[in-house]
């Protein structure tokens, strides 16, 4: 360390040194409230200092995010959840499918009971397929569904996989997500446009 920095190092100890025992000095008979009160500042900061941190997370949590569409454009913007992942909400066979969007998903994966929804029969679908999950390997069976629509925008004929294994949320994979002329992410928002 240079000498110049030492030196005034020393010196912002040796003050700090005075300041400190001005306010023993001072304060001899009330130090308990003196300590009391510095708690108190002290949390009050530590308060403000959270919250300003956390605005991002309590604006963006202070309501349910909803997708919109914007009409005459086929536009769809879906904002990012608290949990950092975007959810959509499709119609698939004309019943309401919410999807978590998954661009590392080849397919539009349905959970059984989606697809059960969806008007298909999990039970008499013939699972041929294979797919590698975080979970391990699961038997998928691929099928056709006559209709999906996001906001304005349907597809007819759409090809997807139904999977036979344990799975919370359907997936909305590059297999539908490459219709879209157009996937761009900003500002915590997903917009798809064709």
């Amino acid at each position: 360390m240079p000498e110049i920095e030492t030196s005034r190092l020393i010196y912002l100890i040796l003050l700090l040194l005075m300041v400190a025992g001005w306010f023993y000095m001072q304060n001899r008979q009330g130090l308990n409230k003196s300590l009391q009160q510095i708690a108190v500042w002290g949390m009050i900061f530590v308060g403000v200092a959270a919250g300003y941190g956390l605005w991002g997370d309590i604006t963006r949590n202070s309501g349910v995010p909803r997708q919109s569409y914007e009409t005459g454009t086929g536009a769809v913007t879906i904002p990012r959840s608290a949990d950092g992942h975007y959810y959509l909400t499709a119609l698939v066979n004309g019943e309401a499918i919410r999807f978590v969007v998954d661009t590392g998903a080849s397919d539009m994966v349905l959970t059984r009971q989606d697809a059960e929804r969806a008007g298909l029969s999990p039970d008499t679908l013939n699972y041929l397929g294979r797919a590698t999950t975080a979970n391990g390997e699961v038997r998928t069976a691929y099928v056709r569904l006559s209709e999906v629509q996001l906001g304005e925008v349907r597809d007819f004929d759409v090809p997807a996989v139904v999977n036979d294994g344990e799975m919370p949320q359907s997936l909305l994979g590059m297999g539908y997500l490459q219709r879209w002329g157009r996937i761009e992410i900003a500002n915590n928002e997903l917009i798809l446009k064709r």
